[in-house]
């Protein structure tokens, strides 16, 4: 783009030099920082990956706590909401003092960051299930643990998937940010803040396609499946 070259006189990457530092660094195999884009690319979604199954399963969790049960709702909700308005950046401190520089920071980040919106949906689905289905499963007899799974369960499918989605935007801006403060000498995050020292601008603007690709294959190859299949078997239920 000429007319950004003012910025930092022939060191803005236009379209074409991307393209070809894309060509090196994946086709070719050429290094980024010691390693492949590929070994890069590996270890920011093992990162995303480990912290949003752990957001996932504690935020399921909490969620259908504090979505059954009153007494917790009302002590526990507030807590979560105010987590939710913490920007993810903001845990730097306190994840620095925690776990130190390396892996553990980062995905405590992503956890943080992924928890508040799985459990407010999960709540959100538990607590909003309509009353004429458990009447009906309570006519017919069932337990407590039949409605739970019969009935609570679908209906508050649509509301985990919607946490789902949010979750997952979250945890991966925050995995690429987080990487650039605490990462261990890895990552899609590391590998863009050090451009500024090896001045390969390209790369990071190779790094920042490959985050947008895996955004966007992870809402569409992902989200999208999991919800059609959610419509094919629980159908007007979810």
């Amino acid at each position: 783009v000429p007319w950004l070259r003012h910025l930092e006189p022939g060191a803005f990457p236009g379209p074409w030099e991307t393209a070809r530092r894309a060509y090196e660094v994946i086709v070719r195999g050429q290094p980024l920082l010691g390693h492949s884009v590929f070994m890069h690319t590996a270890v920011s979604l093992l990162r995303w990956g480990i912290g949003f199954a752990l957001a996932a399963v504690l935020g399921i969790l909490a969620g259908t706590a504090l979505g059954r049960i009153p007494l917790l709702h009302r002590a526990c909700m507030p807590l979560i909401y105010v987590l939710q308005l913490i920007p993810g950046l903001a845990w730097i401190p306190v994840t620095i003092l925690l776990f130190g520089l390396g892996d553990g920071s980062t995905i405590f980040m992503i956890t943080m960051a992924a928890f508040p919106p799985m459990v407010i949906n999960v709540v959100a689905g538990m607590r909003t299930t309509p009353a004429a289905y458990l009447a009906v499963a309570r006519m017919v007899g069932a337990n407590r643990r039949t409605v739970f799974w019969q009935v609570l369960v679908p209906a508050s499918i649509p509301h985990l998937l919607s946490g789902m989605r949010v979750a997952l935007g979250n945890s991966w801006r925050v995995v690429v940010a987080a990487e650039m403060v605490v990462g261990a000498g890895t990552g899609l995050g590391y590998s863009i803040i050090q451009s500024r020292w090896t001045l390969d601008y390209a790369g990071a603007f190779v790094c920042i396609a490959v985050i947008a690709v895996i955004g966007l294959l992870t809402e569409h190859l992902l989200i999208v499946r999991i919800e059609q299949r959610t419509l094919q078997r629980w159908g007007g239920m979810a």
